[in-house]
């Protein structure tokens, strides 16, 4: 079996960070192919400014279109899309607009996903995340028939601040990736 998983990155969260890395190396260990996409200088301070936060997504987006043109989806059996932040709406407009029949899992994603992530998935979304209001992912999440992993007082990163709080929450949510695998 053939399969693929594609990692699109947060804004300044990359894949050496713990969501994306521990999640590529447990698809690398059950035989995925790997696809990092890196995005080139993305706008700054985009958080409440949605002309930013939309400029960034389609610069994000031409970005992840330029790597991933040389692959050929349709040769792959299973085709998973990893994503963090404004990478899940990169990564479902990039499904959608290629006809990419791919699972997903979005980590944190921001509102403005919402109107893109129309493919099966699970989500992962902290209380204490700034950038996404939590009544809101669930109401999308519901609509979506999505699985909605809440943490407790968890930020935009799933972390607390409590480092050995913060591992553990690690390693639930690689669990819950594990399984939905």
């Amino acid at each position: 079996m053939k399969k693929i998983a594609v990692l699109f990155p947060g804004i300044g969260y990359h894949a050496d960070k713990p969501l994306l890395y521990y999640s590529k190396k447990l698809v690398m260990n059950k035989g995925y192919k790997i696809a990092d996409v890196k995005y080139g200088v993305l706008p700054s301070g985009v958080k409440g400014n949605p002309e930013k936060m939309l400029e960034a997504f389609k610069l994000a987006l031409k970005y992840a279109t330029k790597q991933l043109q040389e692959i050929d989806f349709r040769s792959y059996d299973e085709i998973l899309f990893i994503s963090k932040s404004v990478g899940t709406a990169v990564a479902a407009a990039f499904a959608d607009e290629n006809h990419i029949n791919a699972r997903h899992i979005y980590f944190t994603p921001v509102p403005e996903s919402f109107a893109y992530i129309k493919q099966p998935g699970i989500v992962f979304h902290g209380t204490a995340d700034p950038w996404a209001d939590t009544e809101l992912i669930k109401t999308e999440c519901r609509k979506r028939n999505l699985p909605l992993y809440i943490t407790e007082n968890a930020n935009h990163s799933m972390e607390t601040g409590d480092v050995v709080n913060d591992l553990l929450i690690m390693k639930g949510i690689i669990e819950n990736v594990s399984s939905f695998l």
